[in-house]
């Protein structure tokens, strides 16, 4: 074999590796309400557990399969047909729709949180209820999951496992950039689903309830149409686990 042959076989194996590799980075469920390490500003008896049991199994299957995949790359590192590289880049997208990833488009909602136009709190009420919290962000983030969204974005950053939103000041910080209100969150997925999980979602109950109470923002607009990128950042992988 010749040195250019050897190193178009290198190259090669290298585009079809990095994909793999990056896409098992990836993982379904935002489970930042656990990790991001912000403070609740309202009280909420909301259990995630079986959700977020849910994805970890997920991430699991995923993991095992991409793990598969990657043994698959490394094998053709001799000769490399061009039906294989197909079939194998063709599965990688696949996987990586789930990862975050992969562009996705598709009908689904699209949720708008705001800050309340009220200068001063009501009677009763302290004034940091009337601005939007991570917290709340969450709930409907999570909402979205458990109704079974294919793909979430937040300020039109795609969603991913290692994606953390923290509360700093008056602002919102999504992958080290601040956000100012209002905060919009679009879900790719079936709205009945959706709109169905976040009327069980107790945490968007009480942001409802706030909403009534002293005027925060909440607009949920059902679309044909949206368009989600793909994560644009390195992911890490980094879910919830039972203590």
């Amino acid at each position: 074999m010749t040195a250019e042959s050897s190193r178009g076989i290198l190259a090669r194996r290298w585009q079809l590796a990095v994909p793999v590799v990056a896409a098992a980075a990836g993982v379904l469920f935002v489970a930042s309400a656990v990790s991001s390490g912000g403070t609740d500003l309202r009280a909420s008896g909301t259990d995630l557990e079986a959700v977020v049991q849910q994805r970890a199994n997920t991430v699991d299957d995923l993991r095992r399969r991409l793990r598969e995949l990657q043994a698959e790359v490394d094998g053709l590192g001799v000769i490399v047909g061009d039906d294989a590289v197909r079939d194998l880049r063709s599965r990688v997208a696949a996987v990586g729709v789930d990862a975050g990833i992969t562009p996705v488009s598709g009908p689904g909602l699209v949720v708008t949180l705001d800050d309340s136009p009220l200068e001063e709190a009501p009677e009763g009420f302290d004034p940091n209820e009337l601005v939007v919290h991570q917290q709340d962000i969450q709930a409907f983030v999570n909402a979205m999951w458990a109704g079974g969204a294919t793909a979430v974005s937040l300020q039109g950053q795609r969603l991913v496992s290692s994606t953390g939103i923290k509360c700093v000041g008056n602002t919102v910080v999504l992958e080290g950039v601040p956000y100012a209100p209002p905060y919009v969150i679009e879900a790719v997925g079936d709205s009945a689903e959706l709109l169905s999980a976040m009327a069980e979602a107790e945490y968007v109950d009480i942001y409802r309830q706030y909403v009534e109470a002293v005027g925060l923002g909440l607009s949920i607009e059902d679309v044909d149409q949206l368009d989600l990128a793909g994560y644009a950042g390195l992911p890490v992988m980094d879910y919830a686990r039972r203590l």
